[in-house]
């Protein structure tokens, strides 16, 4: 008899640059799943609201009223990675990292139409089996019922160094302080909306990853899930 698959959710939150992607993208490998990005996923309406000139600071409304016409989804490929893709078509991730979209990701997800119409697409990816999801509301909105549930996070320092360090995400006159101000900033912005606020799950562990490097996090994140499963 044909051992059946296994179907389980490991939710990964946290605030930004610290360090959640690579995190998630190494558990999924470890633990042959898939790696879910809901930030790409709003980044995908940031880079939609550009590419129609919304301003989403001023008119939010203006981008909530095009979600009836937008569609996203994440679909399997066959080196078994998940592809983000918007009205039918892939979206890269040049287009997704740009920094004209970084700026405004914060102020896209804080409008609680596009929270509640991601809300559904991000839950139809239970379906595809294993899945480590990260963002900043899985364990405490999208997933509560996961069985494994993880805050990751990071000095301000310490995550504007790693953002620094990624190709492409910060603007070319970007200085270390400059970058940790602004992702004070986003911090700010996304524990205190109204909508869906960053924060731990009761039940999550928390981890302050200074000083560890992204291998050691995974290998303490997949010890934890190893031990939980049947």
């Amino acid at each position: 008899m044909n051992k059946p698959e296994q179907s389980y959710q490991v939710a990964i939150d946290g605030p930004a640059a610290a360090g959640k992607s690579t995190i998630a993208r190494l558990l999924a490998e470890r633990l042959g799943g898939f790696y879910v990005n809901t930030g790409d996923m709003y980044r995908a309406l940031a880079w939609a609201a550009r590419q129609n000139n919304i301003d989403v600071d001023n008119k939010p409304e203006s981008l909530a009223e095009q979600l009836p016409q937008w569609e996203l989804e994440y679909r399997r490929q066959e080196n078994r990675s998940l592809q983000l893709f918007f009205n039918g078509e892939p979206i890269s991730q040049e287009k997704l990292r740009a920094p004209a979209v970084t700026a405004i990701v914060s102020q896209v997800a804080r409008i609680p139409q596009v929270r509640q119409w991601m809300l559904e697409r991000q839950r139809q990816c239970k379906s595809l089996g294993v899945i480590i999801m990260e963002g900043r509301d899985i364990g405490t909105v999208i997933f509560p019922q996961a069985k494994f549930k993880f805050f990751i996070t990071a000095s301000p320092l310490e995550r504007a160094r790693r953002r620094l360090a990624q190709s492409g995400e910060v603007a070319a006159d970007a200085t270390l302080a400059k970058v940790a101000a602004e992702i004070e900033a986003r911090d700010h912005i996304d524990s205190t909306r109204e909508t869906a606020p960053l924060r731990a799950a009761e039940d999550a562990i928390t981890l302050v990853t200074d000083g560890m490097t992204q291998y050691q996090v995974t290998d303490h994140l997949a010890g934890i899930i190893e031990r939980g499963l049947p």
